[in-house]
């Protein structure tokens, strides 16, 4: 495996999918391909593995596998991806969510505060959004809306503000320039914990983060046969709740359906009644495992 990512909860993740040897799966975000090739090894002959990522960058990481299927797309087509390919039903599916260590550590893709880089942020480098387009042509009530609802930043407005004025002056094309934009917003003492939710909301926005997860999530129930488990790590707070509410009511809002007798109707039993989060070991060893929590869930 490449250096692009290293798995967090590998061995937690597979172990809830309860692999069976001729079993047909999904992964959902292939990034480095720790998971993938994970999932491989208890896999047989028979078995079947669709990973998918729409960044062309991971094609390098593709095992030689017979048994392996890449599929470039973003998660969000799931179902039809998978259909494409004649596959209707899977036995288990895996998302590890977030952005890879590989996109952190490439400066000249943008995901990160420190240095300078382009504004750039795309996960699929074929889109035409990016966060440049963002900082410099959203309005003050855009601005303010991605920067609290996807970044949970207090006086987002104030943040806009910032935004808007530095622009005004000259366009804001870089990492470094966004940072210098803010910087009468940032606290002193949370500088780290601000720009990361900053940056946090962006790349949300750009690559339509929130609305491909509730779509897949969505699509998991159509494509899971019943017994088949889903695993998803996440690694802010939206994608948790949305998860949570998910695997505990079988819908994105988390609304409990019962019947006329007051019995729960839900797809899932949930098998991580508290999520699991790295232990103390694989923090020392990936500290960018820190904020990571895995639910898991199996189809009734």
């Amino acid at each position: 495996m490449s250096q692009y990512h290293t798995p967090v909860l590998l061995e937690e993740s597979v172990g809830l999918l309860d692999l069976q040897p001729g079993g047909t799966y999904a992964d959902l975000t292939f990034g480095g391909g720790g998971h993938s090739r994970r999932i491989l090894q208890a896999l047989g002959t028979a078995g079947r593995l669709y990973a998918f990522d729409q960044d062309r960058d991971t094609r390098a990481n593709c095992p030689d596998d017979p048994r392996f299927h890449y599929v470039e797309s973003n998660f969000r087509f799931l179902r039809g991806a998978l259909r494409y390919r004649g596959v209707t039903a899977v036995d288990g599916i895996l998302a590890d969510l977030g952005v890879s260590s590989h996109h952190f550590d490439e400066r000249g893709r943008g995901f990160s505060f420190r240095g300078e880089a382009p504004l750039d942020m795309r996960m699929n480098q074929r889109g035409s959004l990016t966060a440049a387009d963002i900082v410099n042509r959203y309005d003050a009530a855009q601005l303010t809306r991605i920067l609290g609802d996807w970044g949970e930043l207090e006086t987002p407005w104030k943040i806009a503000a910032c935004i808007i004025r530095a622009r005004e002056a000259e366009p804001i094309r870089t990492t470094a320039q966004l940072v210098a934009a803010v910087a009468p917003c940032t606290p002193r003492r949370d500088e780290a914990k601000f720009l990361t939710r900053l940056f946090q909301a962006l790349r949300i926005e750009v690559n339509g983060e929130m609305e491909a997860l509730g779509m897949a999530l969505e699509q998991s129930l159509k494509v899971l046969r019943p017994g088949g488990r889903l695993v998803v790590i996440s690694y802010h707070s939206l994608e948790d709740r949305m998860v949570k509410n998910f695997l505990r009511s079988g819908n994105l809002a988390g609304r409990i359906e019962k019947d006329f007798y007051g019995q729960v109707h839900a797809p899932f039993e949930v098998l991580t009644r508290k999520a699991l989060t790295p232990s103390a070991e694989e923090l020392e060893r990936n500290p960018r495992s820190r904020s990571a929590k895995l639910r898991a869930a199996v189809k009734l």
